[in-house]
């Protein structure tokens, strides 16, 4: 099927000809969850979005290009918020709460990462439109970064919706991985690093004979949101985090690495019931054609 963002959502992205953000707004605010895979992840509030932690609903989430830098956008998501009255009433005082993640993207000369002013932009272009490829997040994504930038391919911001009854899952995902992307259906690569002929060079296969130790450079990591209509608890939405993660899995090798912090976040608006089983199986799926759909740029 077509991508579609759930009701309850929209999606904003806003960039420049070297990064971007592309930031989820939940109206009237969303049940939510994480799981941080990798070793090298750049966060903010994931710890809120924690099962055990007493806060339930968040606002929006920023996912940013720029590295640490980018989670400086996530501040200008929460005074677009705020100045329209979103986020929790503390007295006379209004706190959105803003999770967001990072990609390292900070390729070429200076240095170039989503400020304030991206995170603002990106709400206000916000609607109901799934776009995607080149944009936001996606803008400087690469994936195949073993022989550093010059032999990665050019990757972007994928979406992909699947069905789980009457609910709706959909998975935002901007990639840019250390590994190489597989086609789920036949097995082939689809982009990853390059040889000197510009064939692919197998990045999983080369890690593994060991010829990678002189050629690994550079930044990575996957980071994405799956968006769904069905009713969730935050157990359920942080248990959905990390089966989605399943599906990055079965097309990105190696995935997970030392070299990325690769993130996913899960947000539910409650609009529908569903069983939980099938809503695990639907985002798996989702992040799976997702990540397929991010490199087809």
């Amino acid at each position: 099927m077509q991508p579609v963002i759930p009701e309850g959502f929209r999606l904003g992205h806003f960039d420049d000809e070297f990064t971007g953000v592309s930031v989820v707004l939940c109206d009237g605010g969303a049940v939510g969850g994480v799981d941080v895979r990798g070793c090298a992840p750049g966060t903010r509030e994931t710890d809120l979005l924690r099962a055990e932690k007493a806060i339930d609903v968040v606002h929006a989430v920023a996912l940013c290009g720029g590295s640490a830098y980018g989670l400086e956008a996530c501040c200008g998501v929460m005074h677009y918020l705020k100045d329209k009255g979103v986020g929790y009433k503390m007295g006379d005082k209004i706190v959105p709460l803003v999770a967001g993640a990072v990609l390292y993207d900070l390729n070429g000369d200076g240095y170039h990462y989503p400020d304030m002013s991206f995170g603002k932009k990106a709400c206000e272009r916000a609607d109901f439109r799934p776009v995607r490829g080149s944009v936001g997040a996606g803008k400087g994504a690469t994936v195949g970064k073993i022989r550093g930038a010059q032999f990665a391919t050019k990757s972007g911001l994928g979406i992909a919706s699947v069905r789980a009854g009457e609910a709706l899952v959909t998975a935002v995902v901007a990639v840019n991985a250390c590994g190489d992307v597989y086609d789920a259906d036949s097995g082939k690569i689809m982009a990853g690093a390059k040889a000197n002929d510009g064939s692919f060079l197998d990045t999983a296969g080369c890690i593994v004979r060991g010829n990678f130790a002189r050629l690994m450079t550079g930044g990575n990591t996957t980071i994405g949101c799956i968006l769904t209509d069905a009713r969730l608890t935050k157990l359920e939405a942080n248990k959905l985090a990390t089966l989605a993660h399943d599906g990055m899995a079965r097309v990105i090798r190696p995935v997970h690495t030392d070299m990325d912090g690769d993130t996913l976040f899960a947000l539910s608006s409650g609009k529908k019931e569903a069983q939980f089983m099938m809503l695990g199986v639907a985002a798996e799926e989702a992040v799976a054609r997702a990540v397929m759909d991010a490199v087809r740029v």
